[in-house]
């Protein structure tokens, strides 16, 4: 049974008892500071766990695309470990318990394929239970499992809880045994090999109090409302229903690894058990790469990209894991491309917008991996020259701060220094690296920080809070105030003045600029004195309370306890406020037109532009931007009156006023409403007074910024006016340089387009021609080379030397041993044809033989680098190691 298969039947089981399908949540886990991805089916539920929310619905149920990478060095070594999961969740608020969740699980599991079952052997399933859980044991008997395998554990694996003051109680897991193959007779509590978890019912029975560690706490007392929490191992299940010894060999991942290996020349040999000792030496590294390359596919697919910090990091390490493995199996190519869409493939048929989006994902994913190569190519240089130096100063750790450059100069990552280091029978002072490292991180985090606090510690701005109190801010009442200069912040710390030129932060007892917040941007104007003239270009709350103003002095003085003129520019604040009374146009409009489902995850918006981030499936059509659009700018035009009040927390939700979830309210909300009920949010934001003050709304832009993400990008006002000036001109342009009535634009740019790539696919065709005829010209002049027909060759008309290696291969005659060498640059490929190999001749060894060449591939094909290669001197090489090698046969 397929793995997409065991997921659908999966759902439609729990659908048909009364639970609602709830989609998967995207890997990164936006609403939790305190998770990078998703871990467990149950994350996106925890606000209604922890009674935070009212969930929607009594009954749910999931399949959960999860990530966890605390054991990522694991990966590879067993047959078990992976970074990426699927857990299948059941989740029951109040409503079934104990009795139920048992149930249901049985009956999925035991019910016959034929009757949208799993159809496993009743009397090879082992359940366990708590301890001291009479009530889940007393109903496994009554459902028909015997006492016998029924197992009672410890708190350490059926106990469940948060880790955090919460929900908590006992588990009852579900095992099955797949055979003495696989180890020992006794059930789960003597081998958890054999006997395979896979699936995980929490009841949640007991509340947890604050307590020492997750381990011991106090069980407050019983819960009111019990809830249910399962998780099967999709995954897991796959392998049993496959009849597949481990997770490898399923056929979500089972592909990835069989093209890894057809690539390199290498043979998967694992038969059965979980220790990479029990299987082929190649498999390690194998399993690395079909591990990696599917997490590395579903993270790009849910907006994850690389980057040096953060969820990026996680995803950079993985891909360059993923690609190292490959590269020490012999593979010298860029192997994503080879390898990314057989991922596509796998996980296409569960998550259909991989195909889709596949466009975008490859893109970020080959990128990566080309400055990865570049990396690779200079870092292992100068890693090299320093490893060689370290042994010649008769040293065995290399130094701390040389890993640190390799890190930080050139890119060059510390699990592969580590790697490379450890090949080489050196460690590395990893002590010392992790000093710098923390070392940089400090004057990143000061650097970060800086826009907000103008690179003055947190202690400075608590101080002139603590002086005078909190800023009186009055950016929703005027745009003018007659101020005083409290203080005044320097790079360094306070300043009794400051003079033009200056940059620095100023602190006003009464203020009427916005501070950037609720993703409006900041207010611009001018700070005025009796003396000078500050330009304001941030406004922000570095601490609750306290407004500051960043400045540039532009001419004059500006003193401590100045009587000043704070003016906010009027043309800003109005194009302010027309671009955020548009978005929330823009989010009505959404609802409107796709419905509730369309809930803003994100925005920003500045004078004259918005954009707004939602979650949805697929790109929307031409004609749906129209709609949005259209709608949008009918509430404009409509005059709708937008007004602002405050309220109770609780009496704003009660009212309908939308509230995003993830983000931080205080008990009193500010509401915005534009006609009434037409739009109402919470918001801190300066908006018009009526819809029609927008002026007018134009979309410009709908992309994907992550699967299940969309962002819509719109302008409004003047800006909206000029957008749609330019886009008349540019028809207008096009229509006289094509000579065409602008209604026949369509159809003459698609011929012109159509035109270009016929003429891109001739060119392409002359391309190979040429390639070809010099193939066959170099193949009809073979020396003969120790009973070898050999061809060696330099010049590639730009070719890929690859490429011209296997035409030239295969053109020489097939009844005669042949071998190809053909040098670019820093580059040697080298092809052997089947009668060669015969005889003894490897590719792989001809390359690896070479001096200074670091390289590898298969019998068939291989190809190396060095960092200065003299092309005569090489090839001369590969003619005597044939010679050598006919000599000694």
């Amino acid at each position: 049974m397929q793995t997409a298969e065991v997921k659908r039947r999966y759902l439609a089981h729990f659908e048909a008892n009364g639970h609602t399908v709830v989609p998967s949540a995207p890997l990164p886990a936006i609403d939790d500071p305190n998770l990078l991805f998703v871990n467990a089916g149950m994350v996106q539920f925890v606000p209604y766990f922890l009674g935070q929310q009212t969930p929607p619905f009594r009954r749910a149920v999931s399949v959960q695309k999860c990530i966890r990478t605390p054991d990522i060095d694991e990966v590879g070594k067993t047959s078990r470990h992976g970074t990426f999961f699927q857990m299948n969740g059941n989740f029951s608020f109040g409503d079934y318990f104990k009795s139920g969740a048992i149930s249901l699980a049985w009956d999925l599991v035991t019910k016959p394929v034929a009757d949208g079952g799993f159809g496993l052997d009743p009397e090879r399933i082992w359940p366990t239970v708590y301890l001291d859980d009479d009530e889940a044991e007393a109903l496994w008997r009554k459902i028909g499992v015997p006492a016998e395998r029924i197992v009672r554990r410890g708190k350490a694996d059926n106990f469940w809880s948060m880790g955090i003051p919460g929900p908590c109680g006992p588990c009852s897991e579900i095992y099955y045994d797949r055979g003495p193959a696989y180890g020992r007779e006794g059930g789960p509590a003597v081998d958890e090999d054999r006997y395979l978890e896979f699936w995980n019912l929490v009841f949640m029975q007991f509340e947890r109090g604050p307590g020492t560690d997750k381990e011991n706490f106090p069980i407050l007392g019983d819960l009111p409302a019990r809830n249910i929490d399962t998780g099967m191992g999709l995954e897991r299940m796959a392998a049993i229903l496959q009849g597949v010894d481990n997770l490898y060999e399923i056929d979500e991942v089972r592909p990835i690894l069989d093209r890894a290996a057809e690539l390199t020349g290498r043979r998967y040999g694992a038969k059965s058990g979980h220790a990479a000792s029990e299987s082929h030496p190649d498999d390690v590294r194998l399993r690395v790469v079909a591990d990696h390359v599917r997490t590395a596919l579903m993270l790009i697919g849910d907006g994850v990209t690389p980057a040096n910090e953060g969820r990026g990091y996680v995803l950079r390490r993985i891909m360059r894991r993923a690609i190292r493995a490959m590269r020490l199996l012999g593979w010298q190519e860029r192997a994503l491309p080879e390898l990314l869409p057989v991922a596509r493939d796998c996980m296409s048929p569960s998550y259909p917008e991989l195909a889709t989006e596949f466009d975008r994902i490859s893109q970020y994913a080959y990128a990566e991996e080309d400055a990865f190569l570049s990396t690779l190519r200079a870092g292992t240089t100068i890693l090299d020259t320093a490893i060689a130096e370290t042994r010649s100063a008769g040293g065995a750790k290399l130094s701390g701060d040389k890993a640190f450059q390799l890190h930080d100069t050139y890119g060059f990552p510390i699990d592969l220094t580590l790697e490379i280091a450890a090949e080489q029978g050196l460690s590395v002072d990893q002590d010392g690296f992790r000093r710098l490292m923390a070392d940089q991180r400090a004057r990143a985090k000061a650097d970060a920080q800086a826009r907000k606090t103008g690179h003055v510690d947190l202690s400075a701005y608590r101080t002139v809070l603590d002086a005078y109190g909190p800023t009186e801010w009055l950016a929703y009442e005027t745009l003018q105030t007659e101020s005083r200069v409290l203080d005044l912040l320097g790079p360094y710390g306070p300043v009794p003045a400051v003079s033009e030129g200056d940059i620095v932060t100023v602190f006003l007892d009464r203020t009427p600029f916005y501070a950037e917040s609720g993703g409006q941007a900041a207010d611009a104007g001018v700070i005025i004195g009796p003396a000078g003239t500050a330009e304001v270009i941030d406004v922000q709350r570095p601490v609750k309370g306290l407004i500051a103003h960043q400045v540039r002095i532009v001419d004059g003085v500006i003193t401590v306890d100045d009587r000043v003129q704070a003016v906010v520019d009027p043309d800003w604040r109005t194009g302010a406020r027309q671009a955020h009374s548009g978005t929330h146009v823009v989010h009505a409009a959404l609802r409107q037109v796709l419905g509730p489902t369309a809930l803003q995850s994100g925005s920003y918006n500045r004078p004259g532009y918005l954009r707004l981030d939602f979650p949805w499936r697929g790109s929307l059509s031409a004609a749906t931007r129209s709609e949005i659009e259209e709608v949008a700018n009918s509430a404009i035009r409509a005059d709708l009156p937008v007004t602002a009040h405050h309220l109770s927390l609780p009496d704003a939700r009660k009212a309908g006023a939308l509230a995003l979830f993830g983000e931080t309210y205080d008990e009193t909300v500010r509401v915005v409403e534009i006609g009434g009920n037409w739009s109402r949010e919470l918001c801190g934001g300066t908006h018009v007074t009526s819809s029609a003050q927008i002026g007018v709304l134009a979309v410009t832009a709908e992309t994907s910024v992550g699967a299940g993400q969309r962002r819509i990008e719109a302008v409004t006002g003047l800006e909206a006016f000029q957008y749609l000036a330019r886009e008349r001109d540019l028809v207008s342009q096009l229509a006289e340089q094509l000579r065409a009535p602008r209604d026949e634009l369509p159809d003459r740019v698609a011929a012109l387009v159509g035109r270009a790539k016929a003429a891109e696919q001739h060119a392409d065709r002359l391309q190979r021609q040429l390639l070809e005829a010099q193939a066959t010209r170099l193949a009809g002049k073979p020396a003969s080379i120790g009973g070898y027909n050999y061809v060696a060759a330099t010049e590639t008309a730009g070719a890929d030397p690859r490429q011209l290696a296997e035409l030239v291969r295969d053109a020489l005659p097939a009844d005669r041993p042949g071998v190809v060498a053909v040098v670019d640059g820093a580059r040697i490929v080298v092809a052997v044809n089947p009668k060669a190999h015969a005889l003894g001749a490897s590719a792989a060894d001809l390359v690896k033989a070479l001096p200074g060449v670091r390289g590898g591939g298969s019998d068939a094909l291989a190809q190396g680098s060095a960092p200065a290669v003299d092309a005569s001197t090489t090839l001369a090489a590969v003619a005597d190691l044939l010679t050598d090698a006919r000599q000694r046969a």
